[in-house]
């Protein structure tokens, strides 16, 4: 018999990779123990990039979801895990080191047990900091490798990385081959090459399905030592996301390895469980093509979860495009035909751009550049005319090293622009800010919450934590909510009115009592207005007053909780005695 491999699910990367939104927290206080019943699971993935900016996204609190998610896991002993960004932290730009200091000390009071800390670039300087950051705070730092496939991404370069990681104090590495364009037999030579200089260092293997290497990869990275493998499950399994478990446990069992046992049962009901989520309203922003494996992506190397977002700009531009083609008598192009042009300019453009790692936010920025060639070659100008302040940051060493040499072109446009290049710390060029933003809570008289973590949240992701105080977040992510419904029920051959009545039918009437003027938010500050769709009304709260001729204010009140899935008066509008204001649904899906 082989050795014990272990297995992670990577639950909130599940999401990540299909759709723009995450599960709310109320949803996944649900699924928690399934999952944990389903006992397989020496590990979860439960928060860290994008989940926190999705929860303000949302309007709600992300401190709350996190300690709410993590709590079940840490009672039932499994630990938890966080995805974090080193310089970048949660976000895609660079974080002060006061600031990173502190998210550690947050994540750990709220439950997470490992951060798994990389750089877009590899670059050491980004991430030794946050190693040490996670030590003081007593969480596990799990230094990480972004796995792709170059000329100068060989075992020998990762193994000396992984060197430094690990002398930095680094207990973990992990293999992060988020495109999964790792070749299988490198990703074994390389796990080999860091366990046999450290044996007792734990080595986890995270790849994505899209290309289609995924299981090759985990064989034999667990043929060589690897000792946990993240993994997936139905619905959201394959594509371009991670192989599933089941799959995984079948074949590494099969080869002799030890693996844990599954509670089919508990699997089956996590299963219908996360497909009720993306019924309820996540898929609604899931782009289909996500459940897709396909070979092109080994060609331009881009993640799977890069699709979504490259598809939406190439459906964005491609009507402008063939505007312009048409223009000059050439034939128009497919969305297919414009999909491998991209490709292919993304293969043109990486090596230039000195071979950064297509991981966030790095893709992003080699993506980008590669979609402003091809519309400017179809316009029949130059290449690299419209490239932006964040991608020049990466070009001229403002994050760090690049794997690579940049091209001469490169480097004299840059000079042309009378840019300079730097080799300094990243860090140095982003200094500390927590007391401005105590200063600003102070001023607001926001708390800084238990651990400080609403202070956090604030310096961590600013213009997205005011937008949920002031309640815009909320409104905004309804109002897109309902558009994105509405879209679907229209593409479906619903019309306007269909729509509207459909609506209705799930809804109860909030009818006027007497003859008189609407009036929403009657002694409030400022303007009022009526509701936003989706506003949350409980049954003893007033909906909204009728200013009656004779100079009364007669309140309405709903006399159950629910929300607003339409106004029919806006503020002053004038209304009979048994006119529609308003309709609210009882159950939806808002909890």
């Amino acid at each position: 018999m082989k050795k014990e491999i272990k297995f992670s699910l990577v639950y909130r990367d599940m999401w990540q990779s299909s759709g723009k939104y995450q599960p709310r927290v109320d949803q996944l206080v649900r699924i928690a123990p399934l999952i944990i019943e389903m006992g397989c699971f020496a590990r979860v993935e439960t928060n860290g990039g994008a989940f926190e900016q999705v929860n303000l996204l949302y309007g709600e609190n992300p401190n709350k979801a996190v300690r709410a998610f993590t709590k079940p896991f840490n009672d039932a002993g499994i630990q938890t895990h966080m995805l974090d960004r080193g310089l970048n932290a949660l976000r895609m730009y660079p974080v002060p080191a006061d600031v990173r200091r502190l998210m550690y000390k947050v994540k750990h009071a709220q439950g997470v047990d490992i951060t798994r800390i990389f750089c877009g670039l590899n670059e050491t300087r980004n991430i030794i900091p946050s190693i040490r950051y996670a030590l003081e705070a007593g969480m596990i730092p799990q230094a990480t490798l972004c796995i792709t496939h170059s000329p100068v991404h060989t075992v020998e370069y990762y193994a000396h990385i992984a060197d430094q990681l690990i002398e930095a104090g680094a207990p973990e590495i992990c293999l992060k081959d988020m495109a999964g364009i790792g070749r299988p037999g490198m990703l074994g030579e390389l796990t080999k090459a860091i366990k046999e200089k450290h044996p007792d260092v734990l080595i986890q293997y995270h790849g994505h399905s899209g290309p289609g290497l995924s299981m090759a990869s985990i064989l034999e990275v667990c043929e060589n030592g690897a000792d946990i493998i993240d993994v997936a499950m139905e619905p959201m399994s394959w594509g371009k996301v991670h192989p599933d478990v089941i799959s995984v446990q079948a074949m590494l069992r099969d080869k002799g390895f030890q693996v844990p046992d599954i509670n089919m049962k508990a699997y089956m009901k996590a299963r219908a469980m996360t497909q009720e989520f993306i019924d309820d309203f996540l898929g609604y922003f899931m782009d289909p093509t996500n459940k897709h494996m396909s070979s092109l992506l080994l060609k331009c190397g881009l993640p799977g979860g890069m699709m979504g977002s490259m598809m939406a700009d190439l459906k964005g531009v491609h009507s402008g495009i063939n505007m312009i083609l048409k223009s000059k008598n050439q034939p128009e192009l497919s969305i297919d035909d414009l999909l491998v042009m991209l490709f292919d300019e993304v293969e043109y453009v990486w090596p230039k751009l000195g071979y950064p790692p297509l991981v966030t936010p790095f893709s992003q920025y080699v993506k980008n550049v590669a979609l402003m060639n091809v519309m400017q070659l179809v316009k029949g100008e130059e290449r690299w005319t419209m490239i932006d302040n964040h991608t020049w940051d990466m070009i001229l060493g403002k994050s760090g090293r690049l794997p690579g040499k940049l091209a001469p072109e490169i480097v004299e446009l840059a000079k042309s622009k009378g840019y300079e290049f730097v080799d300094t710390d990243p860090q140095s060029n982003y200094p500390d800010a927590l007391d401005e933003y105590r200063k600003e809570m102070d001023e607001n008289g926001w708390e800084y919450g238990e651990d400080d973590e609403e202070l956090f949240e604030l310096a961590m992701h600013d213009r997205q934590y005011r937008d949920y105080k002031s309640g815009v977040a909320k409104k905004r992510f309804r109002d897109e909510l309902e558009r994105v419904k509405d879209a679907s029920m229209a593409k479906s051959g619903y019309s306007e009115e269909e729509i509207k009545k459909l609506k209705r039918a799930k809804a109860d009437p909030i009818i006027a009592p007497s003859k008189g003027q609407v009036l929403w938010e009657v002694s409030v500050e400022g303007p009022s207005s009526a509701p936003f769709i989706g506003r949350k009304y409980q049954h003893d709260e007033v909906f909204c007053y009728v200013s009656t001729p004779w100079g009364e204010y007669e309140k309405v009140m709903t006399g159950f909780t629910g929300r607003v899935v339409e106004v029919c008066a806006q503020q002053g509008a004038n209304v009979n005695k048994g006119d529609v204001i308003a309709y609210i649904q009882r159950s939806d899906i808002f909890a």
